[in-house]
């Protein structure tokens, strides 16, 4: 079977048909990218369960009814757009899939019988189990949130464009011939929605690689007197709870709890959240977020911290959930500790921890709908690592809630080291003014980062789309320092925009390291070379690059790159890279670095030569490739990245 993402067949002519088989064959060949563009162009007010199973649904209905396999009578093809919209047999199928969609998100009327698509479907149905994508991270959490705001006919045509590679005329056809009134209307809405073609293609709009919750699954191995009496209990408890006074409150975005689990309802009793007195940091033997107090204008309000409780444990079908990889996402092992409890811009936010995780529950001010829950792994953090956590982003902003040792927050362009430091406000609660975020798409032209201050020192942390800020340092991987200094600002400058590549992977701090200088074979001056290397909260998952800057060039680039190495780390300070390098008079050249400690360096295949020492230059042709071998101090040999 092909996979989602490779084009159909290619397309007959224009005027040929279909026939039943051939319907059949494409809808069961291309079964997982039509469910996937289903998916996208269901309303999200479903619920993420209701959208997996409509989706599938209603691409199992895509084929005629009434007729069986094998029947030789034909069904008109549509008119071929060429590429991914040639097979005839798929795009009729496809159409089909477009059409139910849009009709599922039609509203139902008072005095019309309700299409097929817009009932919830029979068919599939599975039982005692939630299906829902694997949460992405925020960058597919932001794309999911923009698509609900478009119409129907936009999101069709978003996905179409993003998926399908359809261009603006076949678009238009497709969408007439699904039943859309005004296909211009729809491309021009589509269009104000960046293509993140990319993201469409991730797990968190796959509704055939699937993550299950259990529903009922207690309530259906019950006999039919087990199951009245534990209707009784509800009923009863049901009614405690509206008594004043008396219950936790109403659970807001959760799902329906069946357990009667007493250490796991004695972790949702807001009654026992451990709260930190204010001044306990002072004396603690370490700084991390296990001593951070208990703070926010809303930390007493026990509806509020009810409902973010018993969210984390069941999330329901409308919460987005999200998880930095690598952290579980379970429920707490019993009483976590609040953090904070507050109003953020125009929601209300809870900031849990639980010695491994940091959750960030938020809620629309106006209600529980739309709700988002978040994870973060933060173990072992400590210092520096546990100075700031991110309240909230809206509108490219950033704000954060600060350790209680933090005496100064500011905002400084890393891209711009002379350009000084613009100082934040810092509430009573130790949350921050918004500050910019670093830019999510487009062009790199600042890199905004926060500026902490404690009794300690100054230290940089970035925003890399997660709950916990990276730490940015810079220095030999044996002993690095914070980014601090004139010196280390100004090192880091070029190769900013780099930090990019690491959204949303889990990074815990990123240190930049200028291994060498190598002066250019035209005289004119030095290059640097820098390996800049991402660790982890789960340990794995590292990244490493190494980059290169002419003199007076404004930005690095990345030469090569690694995942899961131990180079430019504490455990292997080494690092060997090459670069094709054009001069000023069009000759090429194979310049090669590694560390003080390199003892010579040897290249092989499309270039050859050696050199004694850490540094390498070999005249090239364009487009040569070697390899690159470098022999240590100690006689250890190494290989260069890749």
């Amino acid at each position: 079977m092909q996979s989602q993402d490779v084009a159909p067949r290619p397309a007959p002519s224009s005027g040929a048909v279909v026939d039943v088989e051939q319907a059949e064959a494409a809808l069961v060949e291309h079964y997982p990218r039509l469910v996937r563009l289903a998916y996208l162009m269901l309303p999200p007010s479903l619920g993420r369960n209701r959208r997996v199973l409509t989706a599938h649904a209603l691409t199992q209905r895509a084929l005629p009814r009434g007729r069986a396999a094998g029947d030789t009578s034909v069904i008109p093809a549509q008119q071929s757009g060429g590429g991914r919209d040639g097979d005839p047999g798929y795009a009729f199928v496809r159409l089909q899939v477009v059409r139910a969609a849009l009709e599922a998100g039609l509203p139902l009327r008072r005095w019309a019988w309700p299409k097929r698509s817009q009932l919830p479907p029979l068919l599939p149905q599975v039982w005692g189990l939630r299906l829902f994508p694997r949460s992405g991270g925020a960058d597919e959490l932001a794309l999911d949130q923009r698509l609900s705001a478009l119409s129907a006919p936009a999101r069709a045509a978003y996905a179409l464009r993003g998926l399908e590679r359809l261009a603006d005329a076949p678009l238009r056809r497709v969408l007439t011939a699904a039943g859309v009134g005004d296909p211009a209307a729809a491309l021009k809405e589509a269009a104000g929605v960046e293509p993140r073609d990319a993201l469409l293609r991730s797990p968190e709009f796959d509704p055939c690689s699937l993550q299950a919750r259990p529903t009922d699954l207690l309530r259906r191995r019950q006999h039919t007197k087990a199951a009245l009496a534990a209707t009784a209990a509800v009923a009863v408890c049901g009614a405690l709870l509206l008594l004043p006074g008396d219950g936790w409150g109403p659970d807001g975005a959760a799902a329906p709890s069946y357990a009667q689990n007493p250490a796991a309802e004695a972790a949702l009793d807001p009654a026992r959240l451990e709260r930190v007195a204010p001044a306990a940091w002072e004396s603690a033997a370490r700084t991390d977020f296990s001593v951070w107090p208990a703070r926010g204008g809303l930390a007493d309000d026990t509806a509020l911290l009810r409902r973010a409780l018993a969210v984390w444990a069941r999330p329901g079908e409308s919460v987005q959930v999200s998880a930095t990889p690598g952290t579980p996402s379970g429920a707490p092992p019993g009483p976590p500790q609040l953090l904070y409890a507050g109003v953020v811009d125009q929601a209300r936010v809870v900031l849990l921890y639980d010695g491994l995780r940091i959750v960030r529950y938020a809620e629309p001010k106006d209600g529980t709908g739309g709700a988002a829950l978040d994870f973060a792994r933060v173990d072992g953090a400590s210092g520096a690592e546990a100075s700031a956590v991110v309240l909230g982003r809206a509108d490219g902003n950033v704000r954060y809630l600060t350790a209680p040792w933090v005496t100064g927050a500011a905002e400084r362009d890393l891209l711009k080291p002379s350009a000084g430091a613009m100082d934040l406000t810092l509430s009573a609660d130790g949350s921050t003014s918004p500050l910019a975020g670093p830019p999510a798409t487009g062009a790199c032209t600042s890199w905004n980062v926060l500026q902490v201050k404690d009794a300690t020192g100054t230290r940089l942390l970035t925003d890399l789309g997660e709950l916990v800020p990276a730490r940015l340092t810079a220095g030999r991987p044996a002993a690095p320092r914070d980014t601090a200094g004139a010196q280390d600002l100004r090192e880091w400058a070029p190769f900013s925009c780099s930090l990019a590549t690491l959204r949303s992977g889990g990074v815990r701090t990123v240190n930049a390291w200028e291994y060498a200088r190598q002066p250019l074979p035209d005289g004119s001056g030095p290059a640097s070379w820098v390996c800049t290397r991402a660790d982890t909260w789960r340990g794995g998952g590292t990244r490493v690059l190494a980059q290169f800057r002419t003199p007076g060039g404004t930005y690095g680039a990345v030469t090569a790159k690694a995942e899961n190495s131990p180079a430019c780390g504490s455990r292997d300070p080494h690092v060997l890279a090459g670069v094709l390098w054009k001069s000023a008079g069009g000759n090429w050249y194979l310049l090669a670095a590694g560390g003080k400690d390199t003892a010579s360096i040897t290249a092989t295949g499309g270039v050859s030569g050696s050199a004694a020492g850490p540094l390498l230059t070999v005249r090239a042709e364009q487009g040569a490739r070697a390899e690159l071998k470098g022999t240590l101090a100690d006689g250890r040999d190494i290989s260069g990245l890749r």
